[in-house]
Parts: C-alpha cells; sequence; structure tokens
C-alpha cells in the first residue's frame, strides 16, 4: 500500500513508518520538525527512513491546508494514519491556543485531504487522556467521554467527533485509537521515563507527582505499532446492530471505529521508579509533589475490543520495556 504517515519524525511515527517499509509498503512521511522538543532527536529518528527508496519525506505542517491538499494530490496515498499533534497535557495548560491550531485546524485539513482524494482508510491517534474525570475502571470505548480534564484531551475528544462526522457524511472510513502511556527507545524528551533517566544518571532530583500513587497502563511502543498497523489493515464498516436510541460510543451506522490501544495492566508510578532504578543501578531522590492540573489519578485500558476485532493484546511487561529503554538511552547519549 501507499500510506502517508503524519508525524514521521516523531516517537510514534518514525517506529511506524519504519515497520510499514520493512512488510513492503510506500511510505509519505509528513512533519514540521517543529522545536516542541530536541530537534536533533527528530532527525536523528528520520535518519532511520531517510534513504529508504520507498520513504518520501515531505516537510510539512499540517495547519498548512494548500501544501497538505497538494501532497494528497501528487502522492495519491492508499491509507492515511494521522499522528501529527500537539502533545502534552501540562503544555496545554500553557499555551492552549497550539492545541486549537494543530490538533483542529490540522485534524481538519487531514480530513479534507482524506475525503478529497479518495482515501480508503483514515486511522489517527486519540488519547487515553479522553476519558478525563470518568473512574469507572478499565476504561472502556463504550463509556461516555465528554468530562476531559485538559484541553489537550478536549482536542482529542473533537477529533473523534470530527472524524464521525466525515465518515458519516462522506462514508470515509476512520479509526481513533486512544494510545495509552507510550513509552521505550526514541521516546519523547517530555515524557517521565525519559526525564527520570537524564536526572538519575546527572544526580538530579526527579519530580514524582501524586506522591508517586497514580497508576498508568504504560505501553511499549512496539505494542503500539503492532496494533496501529493491525488496525490500518482491517478498514470499519458500518455497525448493523447500531441504534440511536441506545448509541454505542466506539462504533456507529457510519465506518467509524474506536479501540483503546494499552498494556492492559496499570503499574503504580513508584513501581516504574524502581525498575527504572534497577536497570540504571542507581537510586532516585525523588521530590514527592501533589497531582498536577490536568492529570488524572489512574489509568488502565480496556482492550477487548481490538482484541476481538484485529487477534492482538499489547503484552510488553514493564521491566523488558524499561530495560529496553535505558539500552537504547545509553547508546544513543553515549552515557
Amino acid at each position: 500500500m501507499k500510506v502517508m504517515v503524519t508525524g514521521s519524525a516523531g516517537f510514534i511515527g518514525s517506529a511506524l513508518s519504519l515497520r510499514l517499509l520493512e512488510r513492503g509498503d510506500e511510505v509519505i512521511g509528513v512533519d514540521n520538525l517543529n522545536d516542541y522538543y530536541d530537534v536533533n532527536l527528530k532527525r536523528a529518528r528520520l535518519a532511520r527512513t531517510q534513504d529508504h527508496p520507498r520513504f518520501h519525506d515531505l516537510r510539512i505542517d499540517i495547519e498548512d491546508g494548500a501544501a497538505l491538499h497538494a501532497a494528497f494530490a501528487e502522492h495519491r496515498p492508499d491509507r492515511v494514519v494521522n499522528l501529527a499533534a500537539q502533545a502534552g497535557v501540562r503544555y496545554s495548560i500553557e499555551n492552549p491556543l497550539a492545541y486549537v491550531n494543530t490538533n483542529l485546524v490540522g485534524f481538519a485539513n487531514i480530513l479534507e485531504g482524506c475525503r478529497h482524494h479518495g482515501v480508503e482508510h483514515l486511522v489517527y491517534a486519540s488519547s487515553s487522556s479522553v476519558y478525563g474525570a470518568n473512574t469507572e475502571m478499565p476504561f472502556s470505548v463504550h463509556h461516555n467521554v465528554d468530562h476531559p480534564v485538559s484541553l489537550y484531551a478536549a482536542s482529542k475528544k473533537a477529533n473523534e467527533l470530527m472524524a464521525h462526522t466525515y465518515s458519516h457524511l462522506y462514508r470515509l472510513p476512520t479509526t481513533g485509537l486512544r494510545f495509552f502511556t507510550v513509552y521505550g527507545p526514541w521516546g519523547r524528551p517530555d515524557m517521565a521515563l525519559f526525564k527520570f533517566t537524564r536526572a538519575i544518571l546527572a544526580g538530579e532530583p526527579i519530580d514524582v507527582f501524586n506522591y508517586g500513587k497514580h497508576r498508568r497502563d504504560f505501553t511499549f511502543i512496539d505494542d503500539i505499532v503492532e496494533g496501529v498497523i493491525r488496525v490500518l489493515d482491517r478498514v470499519p464498516e458500518g455497525n448493523p446492530e447500531w441504534s440511536g436510541a441506545a448509541p454505542d460510543a466506539a462504533s456507529s451506522a457510519a465506518p467509524y471505529r474506536i479501540y483503546n490501544i494499552g498494556n492492559n495492566n496499570p503499574v503504580e508510578l513508584m513501581e516504574y521508579i524502581a525498575v527504572l532504578e534497577r536497570c540504571l543501578g542507581r537510586e532516585a531522590e525523588k521530590n514527592l509533589l501533589p497531582l498536577q492540573p490536568g492529570d488524572v489519578p489512574d489509568t488502565y485500558a480496556d482492550v477487548a475490543d481490538l482484541v476481538r476485532d484485529t487477534g492482538y493484546q499489547p503484552n510488553t511487561s514493564v521491566a523488558d520495556g524499561v530495560a529496553r529503554f535505558v539500552d537504547w538511552y545509553r547508546d544513543f547519549y553515549q552515557v
């Protein structure tokens, strides 16, 4: 297939592009290389794919509708995976308009490109953050998610609503993926594992929010990529059993689906840190702090629908995943 991957210099986008190329697909990589975090890391990720004969490296901002339209017209992708977004819950509190511009305007441009250029299937990144104030565990795609607690989460919920509209009006098959705390080699420097590793190796204290008591469904990057590929290959159809009298949030009469991709095994933050300390052979100095605004105490993914429809369930343990990250970090930064 010919697959457009937006955010191709990002953590997930780069790993996905590699896997698609390895299996013989052609990849149109779209990224603006913004400076939200270290551009050199993004360039290093891109270096893994840039010289591949089936990889097209496009320097485009998805907020630029004209440039994106031209890319769709020239390359005619069969399918699209939209991973380009302004990420980060905490940054959305400081700079909310960045999320409106990229996650809403940019996503609308993606939808329009798919609509006007015959794309067979749009897969896009949503987030576990959409569960917001929900407390029923595990989080299910069939639950109502109308109470986000950050603008980042609200923008991802809006993406799901926008996608449904295009699935309903234009019969564009769309699948939204709610990712749960992705980690692993080539990860994002603004994420906890990266920050903790850097600080511990430098002998600096780490900030541990909610006094280390919150739990996250940490999901290894390879598991995320496998889930994305399984879903990409399964074009959704309308659910014939869907009813407006008792609407199912995860499907529709339109060709629309929502899935969780998580490890289905929440781990307390203090245990996550303990695993990292063992891998590094050093103990962290911990600065215990209250829960930050916009954060939620726990995440826990119900992946029953993903397993049922794709036959796949993420299963990499935190012990294995953190060890693989530490090996990569030491090699990449020569620490």
